[in-house]
Formats: structure tokens, sequence, C-alpha cells
């Protein structure tokens, strides 16, 4: 019997880089989150030591700061848009990290076992890789599809992703430019109302100060709410995007028939250089006679 068909009957010998599991979790990013918990802290430990307080808080100047600029985000997104958007604006609130370092190993290993066996005995492996941007460019080599072709369709997947995410940090930029716009509406309602009371100057103070009260709100939601998560977004976009990236290089390179230490070299070139040694180079080896008899 060959041994390709050795490698099919039995995954064992490199299911370990196979069984490799992007870490997409759906655990809350601690880190957006307490960077707006302690911005909202330490505005209002600054406001309190000023004093007045209360003077900071207006039920009209939410309605019209948040009321109005989720009204106007809504129009300016298609109806069939806005559960995509918000499902991937959601993407900032998540634990998203890429292992990159896990998917070169894999690729490693896939190109190995491409060398050793010929590109048909990827198609055994296909069960076992759980990716679907992987498992799609592999499948396409394995049917024996032209690299120049793999390779358009791929990168035609790849700017799709960007696209989406490029929606979803266009919400958060339009809640950050209509913030502040509608807060300065918001003021000037206000000063419309206190120009009223011109007659009673005990009144300007007080009035001067609600009217400012929404500017004030436009700010804080734009700076530290809504710019932020579009640039959170932004990072989670660079990092999805590089990894397909890898995933790309290592796939045409796997087609080609490169040695795995150069599909290594490769892939490498996509990290820091703090993290190039950490990637191990892991032949799979070889069959044992017991071994080969219990597949037999």
């Amino acid at each position: 019997m060959k041994a390709a068909h050795l490698w099919g009957a039995d995954l064992k010998y490199f299911r370990l880089p196979l069984e490799h599991k992007q870490k997409r979790g759906r655990d809350m990013d601690l880190t957006t989150i307490l960077g707006v918990v302690a911005g909202f802290i330490l505005v209002i430990f600054g406001i309190q030591r000023g004093g007045a307080a209360k003077s900071f808080i207006d039920f009209s100047s939410v309605l019209i700061t948040i009321g109005g600029s989720l009204s106007a985000t809504i129009i300016s997104f298609r109806k069939e848009d806005i559960r995509k958007v918000i499902k991937i604006a959601s993407i900032a609130f998540r634990e998203r990290s890429m292992d990159y370092i896990g998917i070169i190993e894999q690729l490693i290993t896939l190109a190995d076992l491409a060398r050793r066996e010929g590109l048909l005995a990827l198609d055994n492996a296909l069960g076992e890789i759980e990716d679907d941007f992987l498992k799609r460019g592999l499948q396409l080599v394995v049917d024996g599809i032209d690299p120049e072709i793999i390779k358009d369709i791929l990168e035609t997947g790849i700017g799709e992703i960007g696209e989406r995410h490029k929606m979803g940090r266009k919400l958060f930029d339009q809640m950050a430019l209509f913030a502040p716009a509608f807060g300065m509406i918001g003021t000037l309602i206000g000063l419309i109302q206190m120009l009223r009371t011109l007659d009673d100057p005990s009144k300007i103070g007080p009035g001067m100060a609600v009217a400012l009260v929404t500017t004030f709100y436009g700010a804080v939601l734009a700076y530290l709410v809504f710019i932020p998560l579009s640039s959170k977004l932004a990072v989670r976009s660079q990092e999805e995007v590089l990894h397909k990236a890898i995933i790309l290089e290592g796939i045409l390179a796997i087609q080609s028939g490169d040695n795995p230490r150069i599909v290594s070299e490769k892939l490498k070139s996509y990290l820091p250089s703090s993290e190039k040694d950490s990637v191990e180079y892991v032949r799979m080896p070889a069959p044992t006679r017991e071994e080969v008899e219990s597949i037999l």
C-alpha cells in the first residue's frame, strides 16, 4: 500500500497542528469595557470635585443628544444593512485573538504532507481543519484550480471581509459625527429658551449652564465611546485581514510544492521579529511498522 493511503487512513500523525483552533471566543473584551467604564468614572469624578454635579444632569439634553444621534444614524443606513452593521460592530466588544503562530505551524504541516504524499493527500485532511477560509483554499488546490484563479478568489474574499468591517466602523464614525452636532443643536435650543428670560438676570447663568450640557454630552459620547470603538474595529479588521493573508500565502506555497522550511520562512515574514522564533517546524513522523500493520 502507498504511503499516501496510510496518511489518508489515519490522520493522527499530523493531528495536533490540524486541530489548531482560532481563538474567536464570545467572551467580552475586558479592555474595551474597562476603558469605557474608566473613562466615565474619571469624568464623573472630575465633575464631582468641581461641585454642582446636578447641573450636568438634564433629561432633555439626553433625549436631544442620544436620541438625535441614533435617529440620524438609522437614517444613514438601509434597513437590510442595520442588523448586519450591529452584528459587525459587536466585534469591538468581543475577545478576538488571532493565533498567527498556530496557523503558520498548521500550514507548515500541510506543506509537509503535500510534499510527501502529493496535493491529493490534502483531501483527507480537510475534515480536520476548522478554519473555513483555509478549508476553502485547500479544496480549490485539491480540485486542481489554477494558482492565479485561486489567488483571485481568495483575495476577493479578503477584500469582502474588509468591506464588511468598514461598514461596521462607519456606524461608529457616523455616531461620532452626529453626537457633537446634536449637542450643538441642544445648546442652541437652550440658548433660545434662555433669551426668553433676559428680563430676569438671575435665570441667565443657570439657563446657560443647561444649554451647554448637551454640547458636553455630545463631546463625551463622540470622543470617549464612538471614536475609540471605531478604532478598535479598525484594529480587529487589520488582524483578521493579516490572518487571511498568511493563509493565502501558505496555500499558494503549498500548491507550488515549496519545501516546508521555505513555507515557514515565507510565512514568518508576516510576524514581528520578536515572534518569529516561536514558530516551530515539526516534521510528520514516519509511521512505525506496528502502526502500518494496525492501519492495514
